[in-house]
């Protein structure tokens, strides 16, 4: 990866997988924690739509806007000065017509100074995707389980069981890397078959609950933390517990409020 202070670009990932060297992928959705992650050394800042999930409490990402995308975007793009920016593409910004799609792909790209877009599917989407890179937009793909399609896959579940339907998995990265897309997300998949596409693409994988062998990896950053206790599944390992600790400093100023403890002299103002 460039050194510091050299923003990482969609060429810098494609020498990272050249040279075996992992990519750190986490999501951000404002300023601070995006500050945060690109001092941490993050290469890309991923401004998911699970953002409607996870900040807006909503059962699923499906009414998540292109307005509420380039909000949260433009917020964590203000925050990074190293670290590749993508932001999600929501659900029926892109697979209406291809027209549409590049028509909210650049407007997103426009208002947000985001480096790219992410686009879920695979063979279905192959053509938008060569549309948008035609016109200069970096694209990044998703396949395995595509949370817009929560619904048809029958809920959030591991996708690529058995030859036939890992097949179809490899053959959709395959799609997408002829069209043109930097890297592509592999999500809820058994390890062989992340194994598979990785080994058969030229261009970086990003892993998520898809085993080790991916080129790269990524979480959501509210797991990670602890503080999405709502979700659990297996492929998330939280790194702190900063939800029990939230409450606990809420719970001791609540109480020192309370008890008339703070503010103290030491953080009150003299004449």
């Amino acid at each position: 990866m460039p050194s510091p202070g050299k923003r990482v670009t969609t060429l810098d990932l494609l020498e990272a997988k050249r040279a075996g060297r992992k990519i750190v992928v986490l999501t951000a959705y404002d300023a601070l924690f995006a500050q945060l992650l690109d001092e941490s050394g993050v290469d890309i800042v991923l401004v998911g739509d699970s953002v409607n999930t996870v900040l807006a409490g909503q059962d699923t990402t499906l009414s998540a806007t292109l307005e509420q995308m380039i909000y949260h975007t433009r917020m964590v793009r203000a925050g990074v000065r190293r670290a590749l920016v993508i932001i999600d593409m929501p659900f029926l910004t892109y697979q209406v017509s291809i027209e549409e799609a590049k028509r909210n792909a650049g407007r997103a790209m426009q208002l947000t100074g985001a480096q790219g877009v992410k686009l879920e599917g695979g063979l279905a989407v192959r053509d938008t995707v060569r549309a948008l890179v035609d016109i200069g937009i970096p694209v990044m793909g998703h396949v395995g389980f595509t949370p817009q399609s929560v619904h048809a896959l029958g809920g959030s579940r591991v996708q690529g069981r058995g030859s036939k339907a890992g097949d179809r998995i490899v053959a959709d990265a395959k799609a997408l890397e002829d069209a043109g897309v930097f890297s592509v997300v592999l999500e809820l998949m058994p390890s062989p078959v992340a194994a598979r596409v990785t080994q058969a693409l030229s261009i970086p994988t990003i892993g998520i609950g898809s085993g080790p062998q991916c080129d790269g990896q990524v979480l959501v950053l509210h797991d990670m933390l602890g503080l999405n206790e709502r979700f659990q599944a297996k492929f998330v390992k939280a790194y702190a517990n900063l939800g029990e600790q939230v409450r606990a400093a809420v719970k001791q100023f609540a109480a020192e409020v309370r008890e008339g403890r703070y503010p103290d002299a030491a953080h009150s103002f003299d004449e």
